[in-house]
């Protein structure tokens, strides 16, 4: 998406972002470059589309499969600013990627030529038609392919017709999961979890092989058939904006994990990550703040 966010001294700033896209912005920066990080989504034909593709082909990420409508154009999203901690207004009716699993065997190929593979509950929600179900049906397939399929349930309320779908299409998403990577203020909140540990627990009987559970200042827990391991994060004293703090850490910790298969070193990794974005403006922050 196109995004509007505060610089310093209250200027808007345009840029792109997304949480998918943060997700392999964070990856292709912790991965060497003969490892692939593709991005898959619909976009208009219009010049922001056109910005668009050639900013991610810029960062190094691979868009031969994105998809162009021409009806269609990007979506757009502000950032708005309390105290570090963040809100959305979103305009997206007539965004492309809302139909980004319309065409099945697109989908299909795209999905197919990766052996990992992250989408949200944003994406989900997001999707016209029969679209989710589509998305759903064929990471499961990938899943069950032997593809690690990773899902952030990202829960926006705002996106949604209705709580009950939203938990209904959630719990689809995450059973077509081999790893979740849920935050537990979220999911507290709408699931009604009454600790970490039962929300590691519901994931796992929906299947998931491995639940990365973040908890902001609490660190995150890490579960895995090794057991589950806590995984301290660095305290920060000045935060300027929360924006993409858990999707930099998700694509430092499946950069991580991809390497090295230990996911409590790619957890320690991915917390360090995240403590240096937050306290930058925007989603996407400078390569050069990242850590050592």
């Amino acid at each position: 998406m196109v995004e509007l966010k505060q610089s310093e001294g209250g200027a808007l700033q345009l840029g792109f972002a997304g949480d998918t896209f943060n997700t392999a912005y964070y990856a292709r920066l912790e991965m060497p470059d003969s490892w692939a990080v593709d991005y898959y989504t619909c976009l208009g034909t219009d010049r922001m589309s056109d910005d668009m593709v050639a900013f991610m082909a810029d960062n190094r990420i691979g868009v031969s499969s994105i998809c162009r409508i021409a009806e269609r154009q990007v979506g757009l999203y502000m950032i708005h600013l309390n105290n570090g901690e963040r809100s959305f207004s979103y305009w997206r009716s007539n965004s492309a990627a809302r139909l980004l699993a319309q065409d099945r065997a697109r989908l299909r190929a795209a999905i197919d030529g990766a052996d990992v593979i992250l989408f949200s509950g944003i994406t989900l929600a997001i999707l016209e038609g029969d679209g989710a179900d589509t998305l759903v049906e064929e990471l499961g397939w990938a899943r069950d392919a032997g593809k690690t399929v990773a899902f952030d349930p990202n829960i926006r309320p705002r996106l949604w017709r209705d709580q009950q779908e939203m938990l209904r299409v959630l719990e689809k998403g995450a059973r077509a999961a081999s790893m979740v990577m849920p935050s537990y203020d979220d999911e507290t909140t709408y699931f009604g979890d009454a600790s970490p540990e039962a929300t590691i627990a519901r994931y796992r009987d929906w299947g998931a092989r491995d639940v990365i559970l973040k908890n902001g200042e609490h660190g995150a827990l890490i579960a895995t058939a090794a057991g589950i391991t806590p995984i301290a994060v660095e305290k920060v004293e000045t935060v300027v904006d929360t924006t993409g703090a858990g999707d930099s850490f998700n694509g430092a910790f499946l950069a991580r994990y991809a390497l090295s298969g230990d996911a409590v070193e790619a957890a320690g990794r991915a917390a360090r990550v995240a403590a240096a974005v937050i306290q930058h403006h925007g989603a996407l922050v400078d390569p050069a703040v990242m850590p050592v």
